[in-house]
């Protein structure tokens, strides 16, 4: 279970983000809807550990993840996140096979890769460099890399944003299928998706009250 106790993010320009309490079910599917600034992609950027909340505690299985020193949530992250980048993290000079295999380095199997880029329909693009690819296929690699090493927690920041509605509706089913007995959190503005996911949040809500997670409403 992921836990998001008191959770409060200011940034430099004195943005201030105050999250209601949150708690993510193992075994589930959750969407995260809300307008552009409301804090979605930077709740999965503390989950991940890539940025710290100000105050509040990020509990995942009971470690309070938030308190850990930055090398406990970079290791944390290899071992059991997939984090699918709203602007991929991939090397454009590279060929696809060799963005996914480069988490080799980091002791992950990627045996699974030809199978998942079959999936997403672009296996033929394997030996391709990322430059010559299309925003949407490498949408699709990003989402590959992350699903590769078959992740307790999978966060997807827009995995859909460079995708029309009817390749996005495939990606999502196939991101939801590889998700079955793990827990995904996934920002998105296409309410169409929602029926996919086991829960939908509206993120311009969560801000104030304890707020209940598996019925989508706060707590009274």
């Amino acid at each position: 279970m992921i836990e998001i106790k008191g959770v409060s993010k200011t940034f430099k320009n004195e943005t201030a983000l105050d999250y209601r309490d949150i708690a993510f079910e193992n075994g589930k599917s959750y969407m995260l809807l809300g307008a552009s600034g409301c804090g979605k992609s930077t709740l999965l950027n503390m989950i991940a550990g890539i940025l710290s909340p100000d105050k509040g505690e990020i509990i995942i299985d009971g470690k309070e993840m938030s308190a850990a020193s930055q090398k406990e949530k970079d290791r944390f992250r290899i071992e059991k996140i997939g984090y699918i980048f709203q602007d991929f993290k991939l090397i454009n000079e590279m060929s696809v096979a060799d963005n996914i295999n480069i988490l080799r380095l980091e002791g992950v199997d990627t045996s699974r890769a030809d199978e998942l880029l079959e999936k997403l329909g672009i296996a033929e693009k394997k030996n391709k460099k990322v430059k010559h690819l299309s925003g949407g296929q490498k949408q699709r690699v990003a989402i590959v890399r992350a699903l590769v090493k078959s992740p307790d927690i999978i966060l997807a920041d827009e995995p859909t944003g460079n995708l029309n509605y009817s390749i996005g509706e495939q990606v999502i089913k196939e991101l939801t299928q590889a998700a079955q007995g793990k827990t995904l959190i996934a920002v998105t503005h296409d309410e169409r998706l929602s029926r996919f996911f086991d829960c939908v949040i509206d993120m311009n809500s969560v801000t104030g009250t304890p707020y209940d997670a598996a019925q989508g409403k706060a707590v009274n």
